[in-house]
């Protein structure tokens, strides 16, 4: 099993080393989601340790990587307008794993696919991305 475990892990590491920055973010936004599903079955079940680890990993993503990533000088007001959307969201987020609300888990969830959904019909222009 460890080997599985261990080759998993090298295919993942591999499509990021092998990802452009446009599917970087994309996979960013899919690793958000993931941690949220993860999150809303241990907040279902009443697991509080593994929920708040679920939520702290979307959070890192949000801050980390969709946050960080955002380009102020070429973006302009768009960069600005992401930037206060992924801190609502990061928000949003926090609300969920103190109060337990699954309504802010979803609302951020959908916040994150409609923006997701926009970056992936993005087609990047050769060598610009």
């Amino acid at each position: 099993m460890r080997g599985a475990g261990a080759y998993a892990r090298v295919g993942v590491e591999s499509g990021v080393m092998s990802a452009s920055p446009h599917q970087l973010i994309v996979m960013l936004f899919d690793g958000a989601q993931a941690a949220i599903r993860t999150a809303r079955l241990h907040m279902q079940a009443g697991n509080v340790a593994e929920k708040g680890k679920a939520i702290s990993k979307a959070i890192d993503i949000v801050n980390q990587g969709l946050l960080a990533a955002l380009d102020h000088e070429r973006g302009g007001e768009l960069a600005g307008r992401l930037e206060q959307l992924y801190d609502y969201v990061a928000r949003l987020l926090l609300r969920a794993n103190l109060h337990n609300d699954e309504r802010s888990l979803d609302e951020a969830s959908l916040l994150l696919e409609q923006i997701g959904s926009a970056w992936r019909q993005i087609v990047p222009q050769a060598g610009g991305d």
